[in-house]
């Protein structure tokens, strides 16, 4: 039988060579060696998705690979969820609403910051692209979410999440809510002009970033 360390890394392998057979089987040794499933997520295909992220950040690693590694851990993932449900472990690390804006139907970087996410053991409720202003706010009060994470791929449209900002202000809700902004026309500068707690540039920061927020989350409501 193989240690702990040594599966994670197998686990990690096989996200970074985009293997959902190896995934799949790899996370079925979880469950048989009676391996906390959320430390597995976290060591394993975590690890292994943070690398698919640098890869691609360097141009090593384009979509496609991107899409298949994400394939390889929502198969991996569908074998380990019944068990963090039972836990009650499957939102240990905080909620997230995750949408591309109004009027954008890029959804290709949403989807792997969202796969990533729920890697990193967060609960994503994903909105898809196209997303309206006040759906966000909808959403995030009916999950009882922790953060809201927008991507824009258009100048046009990254321009609807200062509405956000001032939907949520006007509702007294700006404060509920941690923000986080991403995206191609994106810039911290930008993130910071609209009053966003986070940005992150590639789908690694993102995440990254959505721990820090809840640690700040988490600090503030103590």
């Amino acid at each position: 039988m193989v240690t702990n360390e040594e599966l994670f890394k197998q686990m990690a392998d096989a996200v970074i060579d985009g293997d959902d057979e190896n995934c799949v089987a790899l996370a079925k040794q979880v469950v048989g060696q009676g391996i906390d499933p959320l430390e597995a997520i976290q060591n394993g295909f975590n690890r292994g998705m943070q690398t698919v992220g640098e890869k691609f950040a360097t141009l090593e690693y384009y979509l496609p690979d991107v899409m298949q590694s994400a394939n390889a851990v929502g198969a991996g993932m569908k074998v380990l969820q019944p068990y963090l449900l039972e836990r009650g472990d499957v939102s240990s690390a905080g909620t997230v609403v995750l949408g591309t804006i109004k009027g954008d139907i890029h959804d290709l970087g949403k989807n792997i910051v969202g796969t990533m996410l729920e890697a990193a053991g967060f609960t994503v409720h994903d909105l898809g692209c196209d997303t309206p202003v006040r759906q966000f706010v909808d959403r995030a009060k009916e999950a009882k979410a922790d953060i809201i994470a927008v991507s824009a791929m258009l100048t046009t449209t990254m321009l609807y999440m200062a509405d956000l900002v001032a939907l949520l202000e006007e509702l007294g809700l700006r404060e509920k809510y941690k923000l986080m902004v991403g995206g191609a026309p994106i810039t911290a500068d930008w993130a910071a002009t609209i009053g966003a707690d986070g940005y992150g540039e590639t789908a690694s920061e993102a995440v990254e970033v959505a721990k820090r927020l809840m640690q700040e989350k988490k600090g503030r409501d103590q």
